[in-house]
């Protein structure tokens, strides 16, 4: 349904006032709050600018890039979120004034909706990723009515953009083709994919350099061994929880019971399905975590609404209950402005706060030295962004998986330096307590640091039966990555390299083996191979991970190779 010149207009007075108040609430946000784990993690990205990197695409990397390019601060972190998400309510609204939507009830859904007040300010691949959905949606509904092939250029870009952010966004493109296969008729059709491909390309390039390391970590090593029946009782609930905590579960059911009129409405239902039931699928592998489904927020939003319209408006009561749902969700984030305590004491919201203080706590101890902490990227990058620098480095054990910082020369540059090793839980070696706002942590300083996180150690297996205690032989190429020569004798070194088969069981305990000796007389110099015969002893019955790792002390041993399934009869 098309609206008067006149009605547009003053609908969209409110929406204004609206946006004014949303965007300068985020930005407050965003000036006073520290950052959240995974957005250092992700200025690391954008200190590394590249084509993509381990866990995402490098959309990410450049938004904060050019907040950061104004100001190191929280606030110029976030600048280009906060108004990607001005704009992307904005838009939805534009999408939306074809249907009639009252602007107080689009206000009261956008409003009440926790996800969005999460990702109005927070920077994650997930804010560029909904807005240049929100285009998409924006654009696509043009397309349909006219299909022309300027249309058809923004479109390819716009893809190729969500493409870039994170992804999911497969997901959009497949089930708005799934909505609607008489796109293939469409010659643009064509010239839309081709495109997003070509745009696409230097992505999948990267990929293929540097091993497919995303894929290998989406689809292998991020699934669990066990599955855990709390992942799939506890999304639903989540769902409801991101879309609003007392009006989510209403809104699911206007958007899901809608009438589908036209090719753009039965669009939105198949995403908002769709996105959510494979999310709900994906629990059977391991957690699902509850704003993964972000894309699917857009099509309930637009649903919910529309559907509204066609019922004659809302119910009388939703105003008052979507009122205190805003009360309720607005109070949430001035507790996190304000640090009232019975805000700031939340599980995940506590980990907003003290780590600015921590950061500059500990290097005040140790200067500019290098900076080693254990299993996780979010620590070491909070510290690298609190002191604006590059000094904090992420050991990926064998227990952890692995992460940018296997790719990044940050392991490079600080061998053989003294170092400051610090962890969160007490050692029976001589670790000293620091205290700070963010907990007690234990340091130490290691001489002549030696480690070989980004070695490779490719044995061409992927599963592997052997009997209890049988004696068997794998051989293994070991390749050097790094610029300089690596020599694993332990000659004139204060810690001992030593090459060892992890075997892992599905409650995550492990046994290991070491080489023989002959390991520590292997040479290699920069890009250089070599083969190596590694003799061990099957474990006990069972099914087990098994990988290969190179130690040295005091660190755990890291993750070397690619994980071989092994059974043991």
């Amino acid at each position: 349904m098309s609206l008067s010149a006149h009605t547009a207009k003053q609908s969209d007075k409110p929406i204004w006032y609206f946006l004014l108040c949303w965007t300068i609430l985020n930005a407050i946000q965003a000036a006073t709050l520290e950052l959240h784990a995974d957005e250092a993690y992700y200025w690391m990205y954008s200190r590394f600018l590249d084509w993509g990197y381990f866990d995402h695409p490098p959309m990410v990397a450049l938004f904060i890039r050019i907040g950061d390019s104004i100001g190191h601060n929280e606030f110029c972190m976030r600048l280009i979120t906060v108004m990607a998400s001005s704009i992307s309510i904005y838009v939805l609204w534009l999408i939306l004034k074809r249907y009639a939507v009252n602007a107080s009830a689009f206000i009261m859904v956008v409003a009440g909706m926790l996800i969005l007040h999460i990702y109005g300010f927070i920077t994650t691949p997930d804010a560029p990723l909904f807005f240049f959905a929100v285009l998409f949606y924006y654009f696509y509904q043009r397309y349909l009515d006219d299909d022309n092939w300027w249309l058809a250029t923004v479109l390819g870009v716009v893809i190729a953009c969500m493409f870039y952010s994170k992804y999911h966004a497969v997901l959009l493109v497949a089930f708005t083709v799934v909505s609607n296969v008489k796109l293939f008729k469409r010659p643009s059709f064509w010239f839309i994919a081709g495109l997003a491909v070509v745009l696409y390309i230097p992505h999948i390039l990267w990929q293929i350099n540097h091993g497919f390391p995303s894929v290998n970590y989406h689809l292998y090593e991020r699934a669990v061994k066990v599955y855990n029946p709390e992942n799939s009782y506890l999304y639903v609930p989540g769902q409801l929880l991101m879309a609003g905590p007392i009006v989510g579960w209403f809104l699911f059911y206007s958007a899901y019971t809608i009438k589908i009129k036209d090719a753009f409405i039965r669009c939105l239902l198949v995403n908002g399905i769709g996105t959510t039931a494979f999310f709900f699928f994906a629990t059977f592998r391991g957690e699902a975590q509850p704003h993964w489904t972000l894309i699917a927020f857009a099509p309930l939003i637009m649903l919910a609404l529309i559907r509204f319209n066609q019922k004659g408006g809302v119910p009388k009561w939703f105003n008052t209950v979507a009122a205190i749902n805003i009360i309720f969700v607005v109070a949430l984030r001035l507790g996190m402005i304000f640090q009232w305590p019975i805000v700031t004491q939340i599980g995940q919201i506590k980990s907003y706060y003290g780590f600015k203080d921590w950061a500059q706590t500990i290097h005040k101890k140790i200067g500019d030295s290098y900076l080693i902490l254990d299993n996780g990227f979010q620590n070491p990058s909070k510290y690298n962004y609190y002191t604006n620098s590059l000094k904090a480095f992420s050991y990926d054990s064998r227990y952890y998986r692995r992460t940018q910082y296997d790719i990044w020369p940050i392991e490079d540059e600080m061998q053989r330096q003294r170092v400051y090793h610090l962890i969160d839980t007490p050692q029976a070696d001589a670790h000293e307590p620091i205290r700070t706002k963010a907990g007690i942590w234990y340091g130490g300083w290691v001489d002549d640091v030696r480690t070989y996180q980004k070695l490779q150690v490719e044995s061409g297996l992927t599963h592997l039966t052997l009997h209890a205690g049988e004696q068997t032989t794998v051989a293994l190429t070991i390749t050097n990555p790094y610029p300089y020569t690596v020599n694993f004798s332990d000659k004139g070194r204060l810690h001992k390299a030593l090459l060892g088969v992890v075997f892992f069981k599905d409650d995550g305990t492990g046994s290991s083996q070491k080489s023989g000796d002959d390991f520590n007389d292997i040479v290699l110099k920069p890009g250089q191979s070599t083969h190596y015969n590694f003799k061990f002893v099957a474990p006990k019955k069972g099914n087990y991970e098994m990988i290969f790792s190179v130690r040295t002390e005091p660190f755990e041993g890291s993750k070397n190779s690619r994980i071989i399934k092994l059974l043991v009869n």
